[in-house]
């Protein structure tokens, strides 16, 4: 006790710049441990700096030659197509770099109503709302529709932005394990008591490359009176037989209430996400979502590189017919080959490795060989289940494929992971 008031004393009698000082040292030596357990514990993620455009083929600083990238979002290999950037670059000259302002100031321009309107009908909803990213329609949809009178019930694995979305909002919250549809019954057995009920879950889950049971969730939905919504952003543009997302492939869209979706994976890659259902609920977003309300409008030429990308969607399914043989052509070869991979028929192939070192020296080893893969570690998948996420594109050929197989095959052998 005498001690803390003689270091109070001394601290109130300092210069207030040495304070602050002080200050700032103790916070540098928390963060530096902090880090440094980051490092020790194997799970530290450095960034690979690109110096080509995105692609299936890319110059990495630091690597020699040309490299296979195997973990972009690039599902339809639109983020370099020359439409794409072309209808970017007009709308960059049309409507200049961006508005300075947000959408209900003096932030919306034809061209976001245009594409708002394109999305809707993309998806067959009454009417879509645009943000900057889909973590802010995440953010803003939960928080806005939902009350203290209300419940979410939310798979486990859902994404970290539907999970930040839903801590946000004042309803009941609910957890089920993940794709269990028994757990989920009794939740919403449990949630009977509550206004509304909805139900959230990742259409195909990122980190494990599998697809929620919509057709399971519907019934169950309908049967307990509950809405569902599904966040379709590793599933928009190339799953279901037109490209419509896992509603479509499994035969639910006029089931699913509400789509979140983003514009920066294969529609164009460039950024931009969305909400889309029904029109009342889309109103309410433009007058209560905080992301809508207080972030810059989307960049003019990120609308331009979206609206084209759906486009060319709309005039054929002929890229999206691509990517279901070249996905079961890598699943295949690297099961044959030993590795464990997860989920299945998504073009998402998740390389199960368990440890996190592992992955991420397999990662390292795999660019020293021509091929970009990212090791994936605790906190972006649990711990003893690190990851190297492998990602097909439409616009990888058979050679590439076979090749990034081969080093998967060589470097799983040199560090032990196939015998």
């Amino acid at each position: 006790m005498w001690a803390g008031r003689v270091l109070h004393a001394a601290l109130s009698r300092a210069p207030r710049g040495s304070r602050a000082q002080s200050a700032l040292a103790q916070l540098r030596g928390i963060l530096e441990e902090e880090l440094e357990s980051i490092r020790g514990a194997g799970t530290w993620k450095s960034e690979r700096v690109i110096t080509s455009c995105q692609g299936p083929h890319i110059h990495v600083d630091g690597a020699p030659g040309g490299i296979i990238n195997f973990c972009a979002n690039n599902y339809l290999g639109l983020s370099s197509h020359p439409e794409v950037i072309q209808a970017g670059l007009q709308n960059l000259k049309e409507f200049g770099a961006g508005l300075s302002s947000v959408r209900f100031i003096c932030g919306t321009q034809s061209i976001h109503k245009d594409l708002e309107a394109k999305i809707a009908r993309f998806h067959q909803r009454e009417d879509a709302i645009l943000y900057p990213s889909c973590f802010d329609a995440n953010a803003g949809l939960f928080e806005a529709l939902l009350t203290s009178e209300d419940a979410v019930l939310s798979d486990e694995l859902n994404h970290a932005s539907i999970i930040d979305g839903i801590r946000l909002c004042k309803a009941h919250k609910y957890r089920y394990r993940h794709l269990d549809m028994a757990d989920l019954e009794a939740k919403l057995q449990e949630a009977q008591k509550h206004r509304l009920r909805l139900v959230a879950t990742d259409g195909a889950f990122s980190m494990d490359g599998d697809i929620a049971p919509l057709q399971k969730i519907c019934h169950l939905a309908s049967q307990y009176g509950a809405l569902v919504f599904v966040d379709e952003s590793h599933a928009t543009g190339f799953l279901g037989p037109t490209g419509r997302g896992t509603d479509e492939l499994l035969g639910v869209m006029d089931q699913v209430t509400i789509i979140n979706s983003t514009l920066g994976k294969a529609l164009g890659g460039a950024s931009g996400g969305y909400t889309t259902g029904p029109g009342a609920l889309v109103s309410l977003l433009r007058q209560r979502a905080r992301p809508y309300l207080f972030s810059n409008s989307l960049p003019p030429a990120a609308v331009g590189c979206a609206s084209k990308a759906l486009d060319l969607l709309m005039e054929s399914n002929a890229i999206v017919q691509s990517m279901a043989a070249k996905t079961l052509r890598f699943r295949s070869q690297m099961e044959a080959a030993g590795f464990t991979i997860s989920g299945a028929n998504h073009p998402i192939c998740p390389v199960m490795l368990g440890d996190a070192r592992l992955a991420l020296n397999i990662a390292d080893d795999m660019l020293k060989r021509g091929i970009f893969v990212i090791g994936f570690s605790y906190p972006v998948v649990p711990k003893g289940k690190a990851r190297i996420r492998v990602q097909i594109s439409a616009v990888h050929s058979e050679e590439d494929i076979d090749r990034c197989v081969e080093a998967f095959v060589e470097v799983g052998r040199l560090h032990g992971a196939l015998p």
